[in-house]
Formats: C-alpha cells, sequence, structure tokens
C-alpha cells in the first residue's frame, strides 16, 4: 500500500518527529543565543564527563554511545578512496548522510540526558560535542529558534576544520566547499533537536582559500530554493537509530507552506521490535535474522546459550512468526522434571498405569498438537527418556505411560540449552542421535558481556517497565550507574540485568536519579577500570558500592562527580572512620551505617592502615 500524498509504502508506520516532539512533550523552548548562559547544562565539562575508555575492552563510549579513535589522515584516505571509486558527487552524498546521521544521534544523546535544559543550551551543546569528537571548533556569531513558527537562523565560524584539512592534503585548494559531513551532522543534529528541517550551507570553506570556514543555517522554507541541498539526503539514512526519509521535492519553492508537516521522517526503530527482541548488537542481530529465516519452516531449532540470555523469549518469538502460531506454545524446563515422571509429563499417562494415576492425562505433546514444544535445558533430560524423545520426533506419535496404543501428534519441536552438547555427547551424557535430530538449525544467542552495544537499550526499556509496574518515576541512572553497567561483566546476561534495574526502580526515591548503590548489594564489580575526561586529564575510576552508600546513608544527593578531583581512597578512609566513630567503635554497628558484612567492613580497615589501594 502506498500513501496517497507521498506516493511511499505505508509498510512502516511514519510520522512527523516535531509531532513526535509534541506528543512526549519534549518539544524545544525557544532558543537565542543573546540570552544564552554559558554555564548552563550541559556544559564543556557535563559532555566530557559522558567520554569514557574501556582499553581493556576496546571500546570507547559518549554516555551510551559507542564512538572510534580514528586517525585523520585516515579518514581522508577514505574520503580520497571514495572521491575516486564513485565520483565527487556521490562522495558527497555518502558523506553527507554519515553526518546526518552522526549529528542526530547526538542529538538524541542531548534530549535524553539533559531533557530539562533550555533551548539554547541543547543548541550549543551540538557545537560542544563536535569539537570533543575532534572534528571542528564551532564558534557561534548568532542564532535563534522559534518553536511556534518553527523559524531557525544561525551563523558559525568553523576553525580547525578536519575535513578541509583532508580534502585539502588529498585534492588540494578548489573551488567548491569540502565540509560535507560536518555540514550533515549540523543538519542533523538541529533537525533532530528542534523537529524543524534546518539546511545550512558553506558559505565560506578554507578547502576554496578562504581563512576559515562560515555556515548558515535556515529551516528549510527560509531558503529560496533547497532542493540541490537536499537531494543529498534524499534516500533513507540512519538518524538516532531511526529510519528517515528526506524528501527534497517537498522543499521546491511554493511547496514549504503544504508539507510543513513532513519535513522529516522517523519510523520506529527496529532495535525495539514489538516482540521484545531489543538490540543492535551485530552478534544479536545475526542470531534474530537466522531465526526470522527458519520461523516461516516447520524444521527443528536448536537454541544455544548461557543462562539469561533469553532463550525462551527467542523460542516464543519464533512460534510467533511461524505458521503454527494459531495453535499452542507449550514450553517444559527439562531440569525442573523429576526423573520418574519425566515421561509421563512428555508423553502422557494413561489411568492406573502407576501408584497415584487416578485418571488419563495427556502429556506436553499432546497439548502442543498443532503448534510448537518448547523443551528448555534439555541437556538434563535422563539419557533414557532421550532415547524415546528421539522416537516421537522421528516416528511423529507417542504413547502413553501404561497405554497401548499410539496416538499421532503434529509439533514442531524447539529446544534449549546452556551446556554444550557436543561435549555432553563425547562423555556419554547426551545421545548422539538425539543430538542430530535436533541440531537441525542450530542459533547461537550471544552473552550480554558480547553485546555490550545493547546494554543502553535494554536499560531503558526496563526502566520505562518497572517505573509503569511500580508506579515510580526517575530520570535515570546516573553518569557513574550507567559507566559501571556498560563496564560490568554480567554473569547473569539479560536476567541480571533485569532484576539489577527493577532493585534501583524500587530503591531509589521518586525524582532521583539511580546510582551504584541502588544497583548493586554483592555482586562482584568490574575488574576493569574505566578511563574518563576530567580537566583534560585521562583519569582511571573505580566503580566503589560501598563510597555510594556511604553517601546515600549521609542523606547526601547523587550527582557528578566534583569539580576538585578527590581521592576515592581518602574519602572512603574518612566514611570507615565516620561510621566507626558514630557507632562508638562496635565494628558490627559500623558496617550495617554503611551496608557492609562485619567481615568486609574490617577488611577494608585493615586494608587502610597499610599501603592505600591505588585506583
Amino acid at each position: 500500500m502506498f500513501d496517497s500524498a507521498t506516493r511511499r509504502p505505508t509498510d512502516a508506520i511514519r510520522v512527523s518527529l516535531a509531532d513526535a516532539v509534541r506528543l512526549s512533550g519534549a518539544l524545544m523552548k525557544p532558543g537565542d543565543s543573546a540570552h544564552l548562559d554559558a554555564g548552563a547544562a550541559p556544559t564543556l565539562g557535563d559532555l566530557a564527563e559522558c567520554l569514557f575508555f574501556s582499553p581493556g575492552d576496546g571500546r570507547i563510549w559518549l554516555n551510551d554511545q559507542r564512538m572510534l579513535l580514528l586517525h585523520s589522515a585516515t579518514f581522508g584516505s577514505l574520503r580520497r578512496e571514495l572521491i575516486e571509486c564513485v565520483g565527487t558527487d556521490s562522495a558527497r552524498r555518502l558523506l553527507t548522510r554519515a553526518g546526518y546521521a552522526s549529528g542526530a544521534r547526538d542529538a538524541v544523546l542531548v534530549r535524553q540526558r539533559w531533557p530539562e535544559a533550555d533551548g539554547a543550551s541543547l543548541l550549543v551543546a551540538g557545537t560542544r560535542l563536535h569539537a570533543l569528537e575532534g572534528v571542528v571548533k564551532v564558534e557561534s556569531l548568532h542564532f535563534a529558534f522559534d518553536a511556534a513558527s518553527g523559524h531557525y537562523d544561525g551563523e558559525f565560524l568553523w576553525h580547525h576544520a578536519s575535513e578541509a584539512d583532508e580534502h585539502i592534503a588529498a585534492c588540494g585548494v578548489g573551488h567548491e566547499p569540502a565540509c560535507w559531513m560536518e555540514l550533515g551532522y549540523a543538519m542533523g543534529y538541529v533537525t533532530g533537536l528542534t523537529g524543524t528541517l534546518v539546511v545550512f550551507r558553506e558559505v565560506e570553506c578554507r578547502a576554496m582559500g578562504s581563512a576559515r570556514c562560515r555556515v548558515i543555517g535556515r529551516d528549510a522554507p527560509r531558503w529560496d530554493d533547497v532542493a540541490d541541498d537536499l537531494r543529498y539526503l534524499d534516500t533513507p539514512v540512519v538518524a538516532g537509530g531511526e529510519g528517515a526519509h528526506v524528501d527534497a521535492t517537498a522543499y521546491e519553492p511554493g511547496h514549504a507552506a503544504r508539507d510543513r508537516q513532513k519535513r522529516r521522517s522517523i519510523v520506529r526503530p527496529a532495535s525495539m521490535a514489538d516482540d521484545g527482541l531489543v538490540g543492535q548488537a551485530a552478534a544479536f542481530v545475526a542470531a534474530r535474522d537466522a531465526m526470522t529465516r527458519v520461523a516461516p519452516t516447520g524444521t527443528a531449532v536448536l537454541l544455544t546459550g548461557e543462562s539469561g540470555v533469553g532463550k525462551e523469549l527467542f523460542a516464543a518469538t519464533l512460534h510467533r512468526r511461524s505458521l503454527r502460531a494459531a495453535g499452542p506454545f507449550v514450553a517444559v524446563n527439562c531440569a525442573a522434571l523429576p526423573d520418574t515422571l519425566v515421561e509421563a509429563e512428555l508423553f502422557g499417562v494413561e489411568r492406573g498405569a502407576f501408584t497415584g494415576a487416578m485418571q488419563s492425562r495427556a502429556g506436553r505433546f499432546e497439548r502442543a498438537a498443532g503448534g510448537t514444544l518448547f523443551l528448555d535445558e534439555i541437556g538434563s533430560l535422563p539419557y533414557a527418556a532421550q532415547g524415546k524423545l528421539l522416537r516421537v520426533l522421528q516416528e511423529r506419535e507417542v504413547e502413553r505411560v501404561g497405554g497401548l496404543r499410539t496416538l499421532r501428534v503434529d509439533v514442531r519441536v524447539i529446544a534449549a540449552t546452556n551446556v554444550e552438547l557436543r561435549e555432553e555427547v563425547k562423555r556419554g551424557r547426551f545421545r548422539e542421535d538425539l543430538f542430530y535430530r535436533l541440531n537441525v538449525f542450530p542459533i547461537v544467542i550471544p552473552p550480554l558481556r558480547e553485546r555490550r552495544d545493547d546494554i543502553a537499550l535494554l536499560i531503558d526499556g526496563f526502566l520505562l517497565q518497572f517505573c509503569r509496574e511500580h508506579g515510580r518515576t526517575t530520570p535515570g541512572l546516573t553518569p557513574r550507574a550507567r559507566r559501571t553497567l556498560l563496564n560490568y561483566a554480567f554473569p547473569g546476561n539479560i536476567r541480571e540485568l533485569r532484576n539489577m534495574v527493577e532493585r534501583g526502580v524500587i530503591a531509589v526515591d521518586d525524582g532521583e536519579p539511580i546510582d551504584l548503590a541502588h544497583l548493586f548489594r554483592h555482586e562482584p564489580m568490574p575488574a576493569a577500570e574505566l578511563y574518563s575526561v576530567d580537566g583534560g586529564i585521562l583519569r582511571a575510576e573505580c566503580a566503589d558500592v560501598s563510597q555510594a552508600q556511604g553517601e546515600l546513608t549521609a542523606g547526601a544527593t547523587a550527582r557528578p562527580r566534583a569539580e576538585v578531583p578527590v581521592s576515592i581512597d581518602a574519602v572512603e578512609a574518612q566514611l570507615l572512620a565516620d561510621a566507626l566513630a558514630r557507632a562508638g567503635g562496635n565494628v558490627s554497628a559500623a558496617a550495617r551505617l554503611v551496608g557492609l558484612t562485619r567481615a568486609q567492613f574490617a577488611y577494608r580497615m585493615t586494608k587502610r592502615t597499610g599501603k592505600s589501594r591505588a585506583c
């Protein structure tokens, strides 16, 4: 089906970004550089606090977005190769759209991270982020935005533009502006933030011989003709995780008023599917795509992965997407079945078959007829029952315990295991023929530690769910809590993350952010160090739950790290001493005050009397 106005497919629901932000109550207030408070959040320091490094894990993060530290010359080489391979015009289209996606993602970051910030501060945050990311230093000459009319007008100087430097190094000085990706970033950021399509033009560029680059931005209807500008965006692009499309023809002269509501279109992100399978990490997407491919067939599927990765959710989703969706979905945890009752539970029992069998009862295979049977923890099935299960899978018929006749069953079997079945076969604990019968289409679901890019998505989803379920309100996680979760190993995988977020929502006071002490109790803290920018210096951070608990116990509001660097060791030593003094020297009572066991408190006191541990 096609929309009659746009002649585009309507299979993906599209809404105006301006409408979306109005509906969410997040429409940006008017902004004006003349009234900008330089100290209003987010400051450069606030933004720098969101940038941290995990060298042991090979990742750099900007808040919850993964970043790359790339040689500028490498980017210049890629740019040159693009121009040589596809031509200048196509290379500009690709780079402009890539910049647009980057700007739109940063707009999502600042809107979510600082929802109460004023419009001018949010607009300026984009210039600071661009500088923090090493792209360009932006000098704001003036800007103004009126939310009521959608009018935006701004003028900026770009100093030390990396893109211009690399273009000059590769192609020399020419006659056209060359900061294509930076223009795309500006359009994506301001458009994504304001809900109004804003077009930027580079009127001076160092690649043209100018002393510096100068750009002017206006909302699209206020330009005479933006068709040429927007043709570089007239294909689907990714903006803040959401598919988007900009139609250049909508802004040809005479059409601005007619299409004001179509300035920016977005669709629901694929990473937030209705089936609950949330994620965009490569390993997770591969598993989800494999599930989508096998779902319409009737073949057996073997789901493998650690405990808590979501195997049952995968199985249920596979059933809903199959041709058997109208039939029942029956889940069985094989590990929970007593050995003496496995056959009766799976295949059914006839009255009088054994003591206590007072009536005939259908087994799980019969109950799942016409649908799907999910056998979780298949590796724990007793060896004797494995042979009977193999016969049912091969012959598609069951015989109840104590029965004299066979019953035909039409069931699709999905099995799951958190152990390596090949190793179980080698050890003689799992039948080889059953393994090959189940292993027709294996799908490996990765552990959460291998899909850290999805942790932020999962946190946000769980926060919405539990705030709604428990009637609580919270602005989210503190920066140090979010950093710690991004670096946590999650031995319990998604189940553990889910429990932590629910614990945090319950423990925190309404309106307050969730901190470490709300999330962690006795879980092991991340061993790998994180590094963040502090006063221009890269400093190591160690998550210290006891310190956070002490702050909350003392009634301190959870807040970002102070401007003046402090020693965690010194703070902890003072906290322990104060607690001991308040408890009158009673170690057990002092331990309770800071949320530690007596042994933990005594160990930390002993450690402080010797050489301090360095973070």
